[in-house]
């Protein structure tokens, strides 16, 4: 008797994938192999991202299933209280020179996956290996598995930094984490020119040794970051990059002995991870500095670390802060988003009292406080209580039910932001065409950028090839439960029965 075989699952994060420049691209560029996906795929234009949209936060609700303040990973920058310092996994060159560069690698390296990443809450590449399943991580940043693996550290950087050889960690199966964990013995990209296999090229390498060797685990996430800084770079409109994804995607699908074969053993998801606003080209009104905004108060310095005298520490993430109070009953927090709503480039200025979040913005008049488990209901099936003005936060509220517009998910995405860590702190976003700067922070007028609260940067496209099922809800963080349960039903599946394969997901 014949077995079916049963099918593998295939994720690829295409960095910065956006609906609308990819419908662009569909039309004005010759895209042979997502166009292949696209006529045997459901598709998805509008998938929500966690907040802030930053890839070490995607990647870390993408795996676990939860909000941050469940995993524990709030954004690229922010201020670890128990530590007294910034963690920084990797802005720029110049703000972990000032920090410390040691341990800003460090905390990349190892902290976030070992130890910021909430040990207590399970990752899909350990409830796999929990049910007898094999898993893969590809370059992404988020990785933690069950399985012990090393990091080797290239030696230029060793020669500069007081480091071991090797870092000790634990991944999935199949791990590949730039020049530092590799599966190959193609192509080294050990040079910092070529961000030592950080990019596309290297990905596709790695992954398609597994194809050709016949290993391709039941589930990979393989991630292309490249298109990122296409996109900083020229706008959120750029399509060049979106070209040469299709050529990476075409040597993934010539990988296999056919396309059909492709498509017929395997399930894709093809999916970006953040979107990214425009940002204008006048670096006097576009770009927000906050250290001007701030100027009453004493802001830490980056180079000097906490002192006894700061006030304020700024965990900056692109378009959107976190500003932390270091003296609370001095400079409470009131206090600091009363002198930010006087910038009307500020969308949105947030903190939490107690049980309650107190929302105002910069451009809109009035104030919200909500709490969670209240007597109204959004379309996510999720419960809160509302006191003040909606729209503030753009919601539509008819009887007991409410509607997000430009904020998609906006009350538990920014209930999760600020409950993600400890500390006494507020968290700000602004407008498209806008974005924030600090002290040394990446700088993108007349470009785009990401981790602000708009849709722009938190809706992203899925295409989904190889099962009719979807997830229950568009957003990222319900892709766990639905993945495993792909994977627990071999493609189809039926809701109410779903779901053997759970741990905390």
């Amino acid at each position: 008797m014949d077995v079916k075989k049963r099918k593998k699952i295939i994720l690829i994060m295409l960095d910065t994938l956006m609906d609308k420049p990819f419908q662009k691209a569909l039309k004005e560029e010759s895209l042979p192999a997502f166009s292949y996906f696209l006529e045997h795929a459901q598709y998805f234009p509008e998938v929500v991202t966690p907040f802030p949209a930053i890839s070490v936060n995607v990647e870390s609700t993408l795996i676990t299933g939860q909000y941050s303040d469940r995993h524990g990973v709030p954004a690229l920058v922010w201020f670890n209280h128990e530590e007294n310092r910034i963690i920084n996994y990797g802005t720029n060159v110049i703000e972990l020179l000032k920090l410390g560069l040691s341990k800003g690698i460090y905390d990349a390296l190892y902290r976030l996956n070992n130890e910021h990443l909430n040990p207590s809450v399970a990752t899909i590449y350990e409830d796999l290996h929990q049910a007898g399943k094999t898993s893969a991580s590809i370059n992404a940043l988020v990785y933690r598995g069950a399985v012990p693996h090393q990091l080797k550290v290239p030696g230029l950087i060793r020669f500069f930094l007081n480091m071991k050889e090797s870092i000790n960690t634990h991944a999935p199966d199949e791990f590949v984490y730039g020049n530092l964990a590799r599966l190959s013995s193609c192509r080294k990209y050990s040079c910092i020119w070529n961000k030592y296999g950080f990019n596309n090229n290297f990905s596709v390498q790695e992954f398609t040794c597994l194809i050709k060797a016949g290993k391709i685990p039941d589930f990979s996430i393989v991630y292309f970051p490249d298109h990122d800084k296409n996109v900083h770079k020229r706008g959120p409109m750029d399509v060049k990059g979106i070209k040469e994804m299709d050529l990476q995607l075409k040597k993934v699908l010539n990988a296999f002995p056919s396309r059909e074969q492709a498509l017929s053993e395997n399930i894709w998801l093809l999916m970006g991870d953040n979107g990214q606003a425009v940002v204008g080209d006048s670096r006097e009104n576009s770009l927000v500095d906050l250290r001007k905004l701030l100027s009453p108060f004493k802001i830490s310095k980056l180079r000097k670390g906490v002192q006894a005298e700061d006030q304020i520490v700024l965990g900056m993430n692109l378009r959107s802060c976190f500003i932390y109070s270091l003296k609370p009953e001095a400079v409470p927090l009131q206090k600091i988003a009363e002198v930010l709503q006087e910038d009307s480039r500020i969308e949105m200025i947030a903190w939490k009292e107690e049980q309650y979040i107190h929302v105002i913005s910069g451009e809109k008049e009035g104030k919200l406080k909500f709490s969670k488990n209240g007597n109204m209901s959004d379309e996510y099936n999720q419960h809160w209580s509302l006191e003040g003005d909606p729209h503030i936060l753009d919601l539509t509220v008819e009887g007991k039910e409410i509607q997000s517009g430009n904020y998609p998910d906006g009350l538990m995405r920014l209930y999760s932001a600020l409950h993600s860590h400890k500390g006494n702190y507020i968290i700000a976003s602004v407008k498209p065409g806008y974005e924030f700067i600090g002290e040394s922070t990446p700088k993108h007028n007349n470009g785009a950028s990401h981790g602000g609260f708009h849709k722009d940067d938190s809706l992203i496209p899925m295409i989904v090839a190889g099962t009719s099922t979807k997830p229950e809800f568009m957003r990222i963080v319900d892709l766990k439960r639905w993945i495993l349960n792909l994977i627990e039903r071999d493609g189809d599946y039926n809701e109410a029965t779903a779901g053997k394969i759970k741990r905390n997901s």
